[in-house]
């Protein structure tokens, strides 16, 4: 009966597991209202996969920043860089097995009772997979894509199934965001179909996607050898009766290699006790007594020892508590920021019916970002304001309706296409190659911050990360209609008339 009760109590390890998916994802009013947290602690990575648009996230994935910053300025790459390389000497991927939520997630599908794959040649040559996709998706796919200003993040786009649960399902579980499943298309088909696999595949193999596809594993595994907290090995100690290799459910040649996950299994089956966690020391220092010491000493010294761990680690977990109860208050309680307007007066706002807020956007040309700027509640007209980005897929294929609403509709209708703040530099071309002429004006966001993700208009005008987004208004400046994805030529036809009727 009590083994039976053993198999259910957490281990110290799944605790602090669980306990950082919660801490990294302390936004809960963001699961309750289906909005993404974008405050200040956004610009922080944190140290495992956990997808920038799950609801409750309050920091970035790593992953995601690192492929955006190629497409950032100069200092965006080496605070990226940095974080990064001062988790890696720090922990590893002792990350992946301690810190790692979506790690988690695949130890609690792997708890499903099942037959199970067993590690063979087969799979330890599977794991080098993980190394190709670190370099084609993560590097060079974004890197290409940054030389032609567009920003590409290739692995979260194409592959990333932890992006897939906590943003895309997460979001998509709130009425609210209903109209995002008019966005969807042929990746988010294919993104579900690899979750679905590599959910499915977890069941059956131990940690799959750490193991095989993980490209943020691949790269702390680099610096395993060197990372201050890990798995370590007494060679003096060590019989070389390989039990650790066998115990072990991930594929390493050796305890400590690039693909071990520091997860201290192995300790218990050594049988001269030659493997420890590195840094162990630096957290509690062990007392030193003497091999000839009585056992009157040695116990002495093990009660010590004892009462030393249960104070240091019940100051841990009150420190830990008290961390996660803060956070979750903090982020819980934490005010809406007001949107972003030059335009401070009290009439205006961003929901039909409010005169719409004011803001002066840069034209854009074929020949450039110039200095000639517009208002949208100024024109004088009914004014469609359409947030795009040549980035966006669904954004450039509806492109063509505005125009033709700006040519069928010239004498009552100002139709601006706003492009975002992110890769702005890319609309001159793209103007020139298909809208030299067009009735069309283009204009540019503005950053709200040095990464370029958010833009300030679009926020004002309360954009949540959705692109294309449209607010239209009437002669007035009051917004009479918004449209949260794509729309169609008779959606907008049908808003133009209406205000021209009546």
């Amino acid at each position: 009966m009590m083994n039976k009760l053993k198999k259910w109590i957490p281990s110290r390890r799944k605790i602090i597991q669980l306990y950082c998916a919660l801490l990294f994802n302390a936004n809960l009013k963001g699961f309750v209202s289906g909005n993404i947290y974008t405050g200040s602690s956004k610009q922080m990575c944190v140290p495992g996969i956990n997808c920038y648009s799950c609801p409750g996230a309050i920091g970035a994935c790593p992953l995601g920043s690192l492929q955006g910053s190629f497409s950032a300025d100069h200092s965006t790459i080496w605070y990226v860089g940095g974080i990064l390389l001062l988790y890696s000497i720090f922990f590893g991927r002792m990350i992946c097995g301690w810190f790692c939520p979506f790690g988690l997630i695949q130890e609690l599908l792997y708890k499903i009772r099942t037959p199970k794959l067993k590690k063979s040649p087969v799979t330890r040559v599977l794991s080098y997979l993980k190394y190709v996709i670190l370099v084609v998706f993560v590097f060079i796919i974004p890197i290409i894509y940054a030389f032609k200003d567009t920003p590409l993040p290739a692995f979260c786009k194409y592959i990333c199934p932890a992006g897939t649960i906590e943003g895309g399902l997460l979001l998509l579980s709130n009425e609210i965001n209903s109209s995002y499943f008019s966005m969807l298309g042929p990746i988010f088909t294919w993104k579900f179909f690899l979750m679905i696999s590599t959910v499915v595949g977890c069941i059956f193999a131990f940690r799959l996607f750490c193991r095989f596809l993980c490209p943020l594993g691949a790269l702390y595994g680099l610096f395993n050898k060197i990372s201050f907290f890990g798995i370590k090995v007494d060679d003096a100690k060590c019989t070389r009766c390989n039990l650790c290799v066998s115990h072990c459910k991930v594929d390493i040649r050796h305890v400590g290699d690039q693909e071990c996950i520091s997860c201290g299994e192995c300790i218990g089956v050594c049988p001269t006790k030659a493997i420890s966690f590195k840094g162990s020391k630096i957290l509690l220092k062990e007392n030193e007594i003497s091999a000839n010491a009585s056992d009157e000493e040695i116990k002495a010294r093990d009660g010590k020892l004892k009462k030393q761990r249960t104070i240091t680690r019940s100051i841990v977990a009150a420190v830990m508590a008290v961390v996660l109860i803060g956070a979750v208050w903090h982020y819980w309680n934490e005010e809406t920021p007001a949107p972003a307007s030059p335009v401070t007066d009290e009439a205006r706002g961003n929901q039909v019916g409010d005169l719409c807020y004011s803001d002066n956007l840069q034209i854009v040309t074929s020949a450039g970002i110039t200095e000639e700027t517009i208002d949208p509640t100024l024109t004088g007209k009914i004014t469609i304001i359409n947030f795009w980005g040549t980035w966006c897929t669904p954004c450039v294929n509806e492109l063509p309706y505005f125009d033709q609403i700006a040519t069928d509709y010239a004498d009552s209708t100002t139709v601006i296409a706003v492009h975002s703040s992110l890769g702005n530099t890319t609309a001159p071309e793209y103007i020139g190659k298909y809208y030299d002429g067009s009735s069309l004006i283009f204009a540019t966001d503005y950053a709200l911050d040095d990464t370029g993700l958010v833009g300030g208009f679009y926020s004002a005008l309360g954009g949540r990360g959705t692109y294309p987004y449209t607010v239209i208004l009437d002669k007035t400046g009051t917004i009479v209609s918004i449209f949260v994805a794509s729309v169609e030529y008779e959606d907008l036809q049908e808003v133009v008339e209406t205000q021209l009727n009546g």
